[in-house]
């Protein structure tokens, strides 16, 4: 793996992290975790070893779920960028795809707001006490379609950026890391609910900074991508930690 798509793959993977610690998700993960494990709050606080099983698979196939739909997105942009490319000036995708990268750092970090991003696809409006594995993975696959839009923005960016790959196979990976970064503390969220509560609320005090510094990073990666610097950036900041 040559070192342009190590960074890519560390902005994707970040960009999972930043969604699941966005102020309209972070809140909303418990009450997620007990609707498809179908545990209270006090269940969910237990040690128990059999609650702990019950959590981790339940959890795993939510992130399946929802990491399907992200990496067929994946995919679906970079084929539709490469249609592009193909019948079209090359530099289209790439100057269209940074300015509304730009345009959604500009909305996270509140310099000024897009309406239509504040709008949730409720699909599951009621709570399911107990649901099998098939429907917590179809539960996984309605989130990443209509969940919180604070999601919108920063997988946006991702979808976009996909969009200027060369291969199918390079938005694939790109999604599937990014889903990583989503899917991992979720499942972790899980296991260690209750360290999670105490965790989470220290996050809740510094949401104005994620929200900055995630609009910020946006930004500098919108203006790469229509610079065409994506790769000269890449080259200097793995050497600037060498």
């Amino acid at each position: 793996m040559d070192q342009n798509n190590s960074i890519s793959l560390l902005m994707a993977f970040s960009s999972g992290v930043l969604s699941f610690i966005s102020p309209c998700v972070l809140p909303l993960i418990p009450g997620y975790i007990s609707i498809i494990t179908g545990l209270s709050f006090d269940e969910l606080n237990t040690s128990s070893e059999d609650y702990k099983v019950k959590i981790f698979v339940s959890t795993l196939f939510f992130v399946f779920g929802f990491s399907s739909v992200f990496i067929l997105m994946g995919a679906s942009a970079t084929f539709i960028g490469q249609l592009i490319f193909r019948y079209s000036n090359s530099s289209i995708v790439r100057y269209i795809s940074g300015i509304l990268i730009i345009v959604f750092g500009l909305h996270f970090s509140g310099i000024f707001k897009l309406n239509f991003l504040y709008k949730e696809k409720k699909l599951f409006a009621n709570k399911v006490n107990k649901m099998t594995l098939l429907g917590v993975f179809l539960m996984g696959a309605v989130f990443a379609l209509g969940w919180t839009p604070c999601i919108g923005p920063i997988l946006s960016s991702i979808l976009l950026y996909a969009s200027t790959k060369e291969t199918m196979k390079d938005g694939l990976i790109l999604l599937s890391v990014y889903s990583l970064g989503l899917g991992i503390p979720f499942i972790i969220t899980g296991i260690a609910f209750s360290k999670f509560l105490k965790l989470s609320s220290g996050i809740k005090k510094h949401y104005r900074w994620v929200e900055i510094i995630s609009g910020t990073i946006l930004i500098l990666i919108g203006i790469l991508i229509i610079t065409n610097n994506f790769q000269k950036f890449s080259f200097w900041l793995i050497g600037k930690f060498q």
